[in-house]
């Protein structure tokens, strides 16, 4: 009998601590999938941060060091300098990356470090309870602010793609979504792309993903994926920003 479908070797068998409904699964399983496909699962080193994936060491199938919070660009940098030859990334939520972690993963861009960065998305902080994110969309409640986000008073949601597209070290930024099959497809894409890059030591190379997060924005699952389709998509475009190849 031939096979139709398995579970990638890029993933061990423990069981996820993630939410119901949680899209943290899905990037999970990508990355894995990518990393068996592209036949570096050996020689891969990934970085967890703190946040929902902090215990992402557990579920990779492949190296993993655990960061302080938002230092996984800078661990990783330390990594990939010692080991150029090893595969290595950082696997990021918002909170992580695009708050206490903002120095890092600007510089790490900036030095054009040659690692992979998975930044995920879900507008709020996840792990901790729900507080405002710097990526939380304008109006959105959360513990931190129960009447929604204000820009007057905490400014518009910081843009990381877009951002990190006018380094010239970012080699590779692109944002995609998992919240349908269609877009899950191209996702995948991203992400090996991503990881290409860096075995032909181009340089730093992100992939922003958009996630949900119901326990935290207060929907089913299913209601979570129409929110974001609905709420995140008109505010963070998915696309290319940069690619080695158009030279952007």
């Amino acid at each position: 009998m031939s096979v139709v479908f398995k579970k990638t070797e890029g993933l061990t068998d423990k069981q996820t601590h993630y939410c119901p409904g949680c899209t943290h699964g899905i990037i999970h399983r990508l990355v894995g999938e990518v990393l068996e496909e592209l036949g570096v699962l050996g020689e891969t080193v990934g970085v967890a941060p703190v946040g929902c994936s902090v215990l992402a060491y557990d579920y990779f199938n492949c190296d993993m060091h655990e960061a302080a919070h938002g230092r996984a660009p800078a661990v990783a940098t330390g990594i990939k300098r010692i080991l150029p030859k090893n595969v290595v990334f950082t696997y990021q939520g918002d909170g992580d990356l695009a708050s206490i972690g903002t120095a890092e993963i600007i510089h790490a861009a900036h030095r054009s470090e040659k690692f992979t960065t998975i930044f995920v998305n879900n507008a709020i902080y996840g792990m901790t309870g729900g507080q405002m994110a710097p990526t939380t969309l304008i109006g959105q409640k959360a513990t931190t602010a129960p009447l929604g986000r204000d820009a007057a008073t905490t400014g518009m949601p910081l843009k990381m793609s877009e951002m990190l597209a006018t380094i010239d070290g970012a080699v590779f930024v692109e944002r995609v979504s998992v919240h349908n099959v269609p877009n899950i497809r191209k996702a995948k894409k991203a992400i090996k792309k991503a990881f290409e890059i860096q075995l032909e030591g181009k340089g730093f190379g992100i992939v922003e993903v958009l996630s949900t997060c119901p326990t935290n924005w207060g929907l089913t699952p299913v209601e979570s994926l129409q929110w974001l389709e609905e709420n995140m998509l008109p505010y963070y475009p998915l696309g290319n920003f940069r690619t080695p190849e158009e030279g952007k």
